[in-house]
């Protein structure tokens, strides 16, 4: 017999409701436990929340509710605390973002010669990155592809699963995609990889980790072109290049790719 829920997790619940209209759950744990307005809960209380939707039959399997909450019952007994919410316009605006960032990079790629190009995440996103590429055995590239509309810093989320492929992988490349609006990629750009496994949250030992984090990429852990490893996928000419995100271009191209 299901024991009826208390105050707080019936707020944390109704919390997961609003938020997983728009977004995964290591999406949504990550804001409720980490966004200063979802504060008065702790990451236990939101455990709690979700078992019981789940629980009930309110979260289904794969972790989308089967009720849709209004913004108003969401909002009922905050109080005075401000509701944290996506628009849902918004998050649509940003997943096209991301597929015309993916899809610009498939075009330059097979644009440019490169005999063999995968677009796997219109697959499965089990893959941890978006696009395979090869111009021989020896020379492939598993790249995650990170798209935005603003030249003036690049701003990153990634996932836990899509960091613990690239600590394994050495293929894996993070690239950067600055989007036009007709679709075109205006520039391109390799993260470095020490500065991403530098820059991502800490964990917890035995009471909790991360499983998304937002990065905001400095000028210098970006590297204009594409590479993985020592190897360029394509020429210099191939690639669009603007003088966006306060890139440092003093450093060698592909350097810090390790």
């Amino acid at each position: 017999m299901l024991l009826p829920p208390t105050e707080a997790t019936r707020r944390a619940a109704r919390r997961w409701l609003a938020e997983l209209r728009v977004a995964g759950v290591p999406r949504v744990r990550a804001i409720l436990t980490h966004h200063p307005g979802y504060a008065d809960l702790t990451p236990a209380q939101y455990a709690e929340g979700l078992a019981w939707l789940r629980r009930t039959g309110m979260v289904n399997t794969a972790g989308r509710p089967v009720v849709d909450i209004s913004e108003s019952e969401a909002a009922e007994g905050e109080g005075a605390l401000p509701p944290v919410l996506w628009s849902r316009a918004g998050e649509q605006a940003r997943r096209a973002v991301g597929a015309a960032g993916e899809q610009a990079l498939l075009r330059l790629l097979r644009d440019g010669g490169v005999p063999h190009v995968r677009h796997v995440a219109a697959e499965s996103d089990a893959y941890g990155y978006d696009i395979q590429a090869a111009r021989s055995v020896s020379e492939r590239a598993h790249i995650e592809v990170k798209s935005t509309t603003d030249p003036t810093r690049l701003v990153i989320h990634l996932t836990r699963h899509e960091y613990e492929v690239m600590a394994t992988d050495e293929r894996w490349c993070l690239a950067a995609v600055l989007v036009a609006s007709d679709g075109r990629a205006m520039h391109v750009a390799t993260v470095d990889r020490a500065w991403v496994h530098s820059s991502v949250p800490a964990d917890r030992a035995g009471s909790g980790r991360w499983e998304s984090a937002r990065l905001e990429v400095p000028g210098h852990a970006l590297a204009p072109g594409l590479y993985t490893g020592a190897w360029g996928l394509l020429a210099d000419g191939v690639l669009p290049q603007r003088p966006v995100w306060h890139q440092d271009r003093s450093g060698q191209k592909g350097s810090g790719q390790r």
